[in-house]
């Protein structure tokens, strides 16, 4: 009894180590988290970086890299910074210009689909209403609205 449990866990363990293995190689490719945009990405790897930065001068304080290793190093982190935060605000600009171009896109197609606003002239003074009343706002005039 105590050898077929025994067995059995095994297979099961054996079974769980090998799947990962025994799957085709493409299976799991071109597939995302659900958080991960191109934004977020170029946050990470920008903290990352800062990060990265820290450690290097603690170890440049250590004594662990020579100056002119320090350096490099930091100018080279830094000029990755600054690429991924221009990269970042490339891509907020051109997210924030494809947002405006589809509320203009939006606002057209509304403007197209409502009902005719009923024009609230006046027909004593000509003063436009801005809003649906029963006399005019300058001269006091009944007002008639019409299509």
């Amino acid at each position: 009894m105590l050898l077929g449990i025994a067995l059995l866990i095994s297979a099961g363990l054996l079974v769980f180590v090998a799947a990962p293995l025994l799957t085709p190689e493409g299976a799991g490719e071109g597939t995302l988290p659900v958080d991960v945009t191109p934004q977020v990405d170029l946050k990470r790897r920008r903290l990352v970086l800062y990060e990265n930065i820290q450690d290097l001068d603690f170890e440049y304080k250590a004594g662990k890299l020579s100056l002119e290793d320090y350096q490099g190093l930091r100018v080279d982190y830094t000029a990755e910074a600054a690429q991924l935060m221009a990269n970042s605000q490339d891509l907020e600009a051109t997210s924030a210009e494809e947002a405006f171009i589809e509320r203009g896109v939006a606002a057209r197609r509304a403007r197209r689909n409502a009902p005719p606003v009923p024009n609230y002239k006046c027909t004593k003074c000509g003063f436009e209403n801005p809003l649906p009343v029963k006399f005019c706002g300058d001269c006091g005039a009944r007002i008639s609205a019409k299509s």
